[in-house]
């Protein structure tokens, strides 16, 4: 993997500054949460880290059965405790973690060294990136991808990457969140959240990664707003977690004001 192809924001938060530290995720894995089910009128680091479980969980149950008939990849796989967990709790036949920042496979590896010595054949861990993924044609049954996709540079090659490794009738799944239509909508997000300001986080339209997909092959595609489950629960953690006036404070209400939401999207390689 080239390394200078990882966009500078992304080499520095998860390579020296591992964000999956900070406390705000508390616990290695490194998304906002489903927090659906979960008390949150005083979350404590076990409600966090199972509102990350859950998130995966609610990904990974969009997969139709039989689980362990089906070979999965993941981009964006971090530290790699969502790839061990989708395995693990299942059962898939076997479930590849992808990541274009090589710190993230060095530590997806280490963390995860139990679940690789004993599922050897059906665990792994390696670089790729989004747009070049590490598979063979119509090798895969199912793609997903959690809380990552909002870094990706833009989501065409993302879109015909994943038609061309998933097989006819194989199911993409992504959950992240994405921007509202409007001009002024990048601005707005940049003057509030510091992730957009300094690039971390990309503003892409729900509608434009649709359109992508239905051009490179998809069918079927679907999403729901899942923001409810997301946003007050994440911001009820951060209230006792982050300093008070801290940006990430600013993703509820920039959800209020419309200015993005956090989706489900599930598609059908045709």
């Amino acid at each position: 993997m080239n390394q200078d192809r990882i966009p500078g924001p992304v080499r520095q938060t998860y390579g020296a500054d591992d964000l999956s530290q900070a406390a705000s995720f508390a616990g290695g894995f490194i998304n906002f949460g489903d927090w659906s089910g979960i008390r949150t009128t005083d979350p404590t680091t076990e409600d966090r880290v199972r509102s990350q479980e859950n998130l995966y969980r609610r990904v990974l149950r969009a997969f139709p059965g039989p689980a362990e008939s089906l070979r999965l990849g993941e981009v964006g796989c971090g530290r790699g405790l969502g790839a061990a967990l989708a395995l693990c709790e299942f059962r898939f036949a076997a479930v590849t973690g992808v990541d274009i920042h090589p710190d993230q496979i060095e530590r997806a590896r280490a963390v995860n060294a139990k679940a690789l010595a004993t599922f050897p054949d059906r665990l792994g861990y390696t670089l790729g990136s989004a747009d070049d993924l590490p598979f063979a044609g119509a090798s895969l049954d199912g793609l997903y991808s959690v809380e990552a996709a909002q870094h990706f540079r833009e989501l065409t090659g993302f879109a015909h990457e994943a038609a061309r490794v998933l097989r006819p009738g194989g199911r993409l799944v992504v959950t992240t969140f994405f921007a509202a239509e409007g001009p002024e909508v990048a601005e707005r997000l940049s003057i509030l959240l510091g992730s957009f300001a300094n690039g971390l986080d990309v503003p892409h339209p729900l509608d434009g990664f649709t359109t992508d997909l239905g051009a490179a092959g998809f069918a079927e595609v679907t999403t729901e707003s899942i923001g409810p489950d997301v946003w007050p629960g994440l911001d009820r953690y951060l209230e006792g977690t982050v300093p008070p006036g801290h940006w990430t404070r600013n993703f509820l209400p920039a959800w209020r004001d419309g200015l993005l939401d956090y989706y489900l999207l599930t598609a059908t390689r045709r």
